[in-house]
């Protein structure tokens, strides 16, 4: 995500305390909205296009991945083919909650595919640039040689509100869009020591899971590759608690097949290397029957937190 990390690192993991909703308060609320309608983008004319970020998907403002996904979206909108192939964007600012500016322009244009560059601001402040390939009905060779992680499907795992006690609040709303199986849970957070810097989660958007249209389905993919960075890294650093945040410098997404039609998908995440004040993430998509929807990644910045009041 852009602007700061995507876990607490004052608070639990974000594994277990960041999604539920809380009690008594606006969260418990009926979810109506969807990702299509929070990511819709309106013409305003000459290859301009407005959004509005809606508060739904904060971590400590707009979630990096929504804002991405608002910029997929207006490229899918003006795009010739039916579908993304891949997805790259630099975060230059953090947007508020409320209208911001997209500018699409084609680079290039084909029979096959055509490269659109998206410029994503707000009221004159550059937030994102992004740069999208999108592809028709094209024929190539054929190979799959992915192994997907040896895993329980989201069908033999619980709920993370059934594993969480009832009062446990969450500090961020951008976990209410999600049903979330976790494949690995600690109850006690930070934990005793170090844990390996992955991070592993079945996902369902609410209250719609897939979407028709590629380019709409594909947001979720640029969501979910977004993600798992800071919960991946901060894993083997969260049982001292250390005083960073780590926003996010750029993103990349590979479209290798449609998630039309998949509700649960695995968000498969890690970042083995952690140094020199910066730390590099991948992430894969998998669907219940083992396929690769999506990979990618970027790289996060730290920043020390600042010292708290005596």
């Amino acid at each position: 995500m852009t602007g700061a990390a995507v876990g607490c690192p004052a608070r639990r993991d974000a594994s277990a305390v960041s999604r539920l909703p809380r009690p008594g308060g606006t969260d418990t609320l009926p979810r109506w909205a969807t990702l299509a309608s929070d990511t819709a983008v309106q013409r305003r004319g000459d290859g301009r296009y407005e959004a509005t970020l809606s508060a739904d998907w904060e971590i400590w403002g707009p979630m990096g991945g929504y804002v991405a996904a608002c910029a997929l979206r207006a490229a899918g909108m003006s795009a010739e083919h039916a579908r993304p192939a891949a997805f790259s964007c630099h975060y230059l600012g953090v947007a508020r909650f409320g209208p911001v500016d997209l500018h699409v322009e084609t680079r290039r244009g084909g029979r096959s595919a055509t490269s659109q560059r998206v410029e994503v601001t707000q009221e004159g402040r550059p937030i994102l640039d992004a740069m999208v390939w999108g592809v028709g009905d094209v024929e190539g060779l054929e190979h799959d040689e992915t192994s997907a992680p040896d895993v329980p499907g989201p069908e033999g795992l619980p709920d993370i509100r059934e594993l969480l006690p009832d009062d446990v609040a969450p500090p961020y709303p951008f976990w209410r869009n999600l049903d979330a199986k976790p494949v690995e849970f600690e109850a006690d957070w930070p934990p005793d020591g170090p844990r390996p810097a992955r991070w592993r989660e079945w996902l369902r958007f609410t209250p719609t899971a897939t979407f028709e249209d590629r380019w709409v389905d594909a947001a979720r993919c640029v969501i979910l590759v977004d993600l798992p960075s800071w919960p991946s890294a901060h894993r083997p650093h969260a049982w001292k608690q250390p005083p960073f945040m780590a926003p996010t410098l750029d993103l990349n997404v590979a479209f290798h097949r449609p998630t039309t039609g998949h509700e649960w998908l695995l968000c498969d995440g890690e970042a083995p290397l952690s140094t020199a004040g910066l730390f590099g993430w991948t992430a894969r998509v998998w669907s219940t029957g083992g396929e690769l929807h999506a990979s990618g990644g970027g790289q996060c910045l730290y920043r020390r937190l600042p010292a708290s009041p005596a």
